[in-house]
């Protein structure tokens, strides 16, 4: 009676057990996973693993190449560029000037030729003209015409007679002469013609 009466709890105690045991193990599914555990560090002295290669590196996590800027529009013109400044024209030479010139003037009524020096800056009389020099030069070595210029004054003033009151003197020519066109601005007078034939005597340091 004793044997009986302890084995039926027992087989008692065995069914609960094995039942609880289903029911924890269909439970088991739902619960969340513990948190795994950290890996721990290495100890000291052991080698360390070795790193991947990138070329190892999954397609998923491979490196993106940056993307390449646009091409500019085609009908975005290039900003113009600034214009050079021009460059100075170079000065032009000097002309040697000359402190006397060699003059010519010619009689109509006698056909009389008479060619004489004038100093600049002095009158000079022929027959009825008085002609002062004012300057006279010539061309320079960057001009195309080689030539001798002078700017005369002249004056009409007949020559003083016996018995006669002195005229006042009267300018008819004022002016630019050239030795190479001699008609180019010419003395007007009703009986004398004048005209430059070259410049003579250069001024010192011209």
């Amino acid at each position: 009676m004793r044997r009986g009466a302890l084995v039926a709890p027992v087989l008692a105690l065995a069914v609960g057990l094995g039942v609880w045991g289903l029911v924890a193990a269909q439970e088991a599914p739902s619960r969340p996973a513990s948190p795994a555990a950290p890996p721990s560090p290495p100890a000291p002295g052991a080698p360390s693993a070795p790193l991947m290669p990138p070329s190892s590196l999954s397609p998923e996590v491979a490196p993106v190449a940056p993307e390449a800027e646009p091409d500019a529009p085609a009908h975005v013109a290039a900003a113009p560029k600034a214009p050079e400044p021009p460059k100075p024209p170079p000065e032009p030479l000097k002309r040697p000037r000359f402190n006397a010139a060699i003059m010519q003037g010619v009689d109509k009524i006698t056909a009389e030729t008479l060619r004489f020096e004038a100093k600049v800056g002095e009158p000079v009389r022929y027959k009825g003209l008085i002609l002062t020099v004012r300057a006279c030069e010539t061309t320079a070595a960057d001009e195309s015409i080689d030539d001798n210029i002078a700017f005369v004054e002249v004056q009409s003033q007949p020559e003083v007679l016996a018995g006669r009151a002195v005229a006042p003197p009267r300018q008819i020519y004022k002016g630019w002469m050239f030795a190479s066109s001699p008609t180019l601005h010419p003395v007007e007078h009703p009986i004398y013609d004048l005209w430059l034939i070259a410049c003579k005597t250069a001024t010192p340091g011209a």
